[in-house]
């Protein structure tokens, strides 16, 4: 584990324990290992040891602070592929299935894109981008809960198994469940047939303001400029509008 986020590896093993793993287990370097790189020149230290060590998972938290830690610009697409091809790509061609933890872009309508930053973060993806939503607030002694989004899934594997419908379908809630004396359990239910990402479901009221509009609007920028909305709203709203046409037709 490359741990960027300030995590602490007291609090990062105490979780592992809480959650069933062996202490004899993250005491084995061979089997685990952790690490709280300082620069740039650490983190291509613990990069050059996987191919040696061929860890089979490797997880990073998170690209948010890899970044500038690296000296690239979060927004730059060209210096988050440099990085990409000095740290993640040899983590994985090492053999590693790559977990990299991100963050959220603020504006809501980025946030409906992915990560914030370069839109290069999503294109380099080579397997699946989740997006984690907070459905029931994870708290210490009662866990929590949190809806699993398919942002990205380039072979096609996961979505596969996900009802259809939505862009960016529902995969998933994963589930933190807390036991006495501070015992831990996780389970991830799959999705209920038919279930759909509320966060494309527009408001019926806004379905209706976008069928009102006369004469009806060709394109959801048009929608947009002439209901004075966020883009995000007016895609949603508009594509409910046309879904609910073609039913009724």
């Amino acid at each position: 584990m490359i741990d960027l986020d300030h995590n602490g590896a007291p609090s990062t093993i105490h979780r592992l324990l809480a959650l069933g793993a062996r202490p004899d287990t993250l005491r084995n370097p061979n089997l685990f290992r952790y690490c709280e790189p300082e620069d740039a020149a650490e983190v291509r230290q613990v990069v050059e040891d996987s191919r040696a060590w061929r860890p089979a998972v490797a997880i990073v938290d998170s690209i948010g602070e890899l970044l500038p830690m690296c000296g690239a610009n979060t927004n730059s697409a060209d210096e988050f592929t440099v990085m990409h091809t000095k740290v993640l790509k040899p983590l994985a061609k090492a053999g590693a299935a790559v977990l990299a933890v991100d963050h959220l872009a603020k504006n809501a309508d980025s946030r409906a894109v992915g990560p914030g930053g370069t839109a290069a973060k999503r294109r380099a993806i080579g397997g699946s981008s989740i997006r984690v939503k907070v459905k029931q607030p994870f708290t210490p002694g009662h866990g929590g809960s949190a809806t699993l989004i398919v942002n990205k899934d380039r072979h096609g594997g996961l979505r596969a198994h996900c009802p259809v419908g939505d862009r960016e379908p529902v995969a998933g809630t994963f589930k933190l469940l807390a036991f006495n004396e501070g015992a831990l359990a996780w389970v991830i239910d799959a999705p209920a047939k038919g279930e759909r990402n509320t966060d494309e479901a527009a408001p019926l009221q806004d379905v209706q303001a976008v069928a009102a509009l006369d004469p009806p609007p060709e394109t959801v920028e048009e929608a947009r400029e002439r209901l004075r909305w966020s883009k995000q709203r007016a895609t949603k709203a508009v594509r409910a509008w046309r879904e609910s046409e073609v039913s009724l037709g």
